[in-house]
């Protein structure tokens, strides 16, 4: 059998992960172009891969790949979901916050014989959330803490004039549903959205959000009360090197959910 092509849209901190561990050789899977804002940039990374790809504008990936890995700001998430999944294309999402406010997106991979899927990014337990929301879930919960740095620039913030530049002790920037955490923080707390698409909802899925200056990990802290089960996990991640606002283990998330595209054994 030939390889599944995978196409990258977005190459930040994520994204450039994602088509490194391709390049470097996934059994199956073939990286077959890359798509980027700034495509100067892109291309001058891609030289030193062993097998360079083309960068390409984001609808054109749909064109060019069976699966197209989306790491990207959320105001332009739906310019390469919707071509993708008219063309019945798998998009592995991770702007799960983006992807709750175009539900009908779900509708079109329907309809095309797409299929979207929502990798587990920065938290654990999504599976169990699945599970237990096959009978009743009372409430899911998540409490957010983040190094100041990993939340500047956020609308919320910008919108309501709260600094946060100098702060000594935890502060709680924001509590509300999913959904609106997501408008409010769309680059920080897509957990919170996938939460909600996992489990109750995300207008029944609470947030809070809080800096804390004496972090020096994304912290997530997730409460489920369901009728089958009590999940209580907590998740301290290391910031993305190149992006404090997000973790490090969100571009591994994607990487293994690619992998799983082609394993014999897929656990999860």
């Amino acid at each position: 059998m030939s390889d599944i092509s995978v196409a990258v849209a977005g190459f930040g901190a994520i994204g450039k992960k994602v088509a490194e561990a391709l390049d470097q050789g996934i059994p199956g899977l073939k990286l077959v172009a890359v798509a980027e804002a700034d495509a100067a940039r892109a291309e001058a990374i891609l030289k030193g891969f062993k097998h360079p790809v083309p960068v390409v504008p984001l609808q054109k990936l749909a064109e060019m790949a069976e699966v197209i890995a989306e790491s990207l700001p959320a105001s332009i998430f739906r310019k390469v979901a919707e071509p993708a999944l008219q063309k019945g294309r798998k998009l592995v999402a991770l702007s799960v916050g983006a992807l709750a406010a175009n539900m009908d997106l779900v509708d079109l991979a329907r309809a095309h014989g797409g299929q979207i899927i929502v990798p587990s990014g920065a938290l654990l337990g999504l599976d169990g959330l699945v599970a237990a929301s096959q009978e009743t879930i009372h409430s899911v919960k998540l409490v957010s803490k983040k190094p100041p740095g990993g939340l500047v620039g956020a609308p919320y913030l910008v919108q309501n004039k709260i600094d946060l530049t100098g702060i000594k002790e935890p502060v709680r920037v924001f509590a509300g549903t999913a959904r609106e955490a997501a408008a409010a923080f769309p680059a920080n707390v897509n957990v919170g959205a996938a939460l909600g698409l996992a489990g109750i909802g995300v207008d029944r899925t609470m947030v809070e959000i809080w800096a804390d200056p004496t972090l020096t990990r994304n912290t997530h802290q997730v409460e489920v009360d369901s009728e089958s089960a009590i999940l209580n996990f907590k998740i301290e991640n290391l910031p993305a090197v190149e992006n404090p606002r997000t973790s490090r283990i969100a571009a591994l998330s994607v990487i293994a959910t690619l992998k799983n595209l082609v394993s014999p054994l897929k656990i999860g």
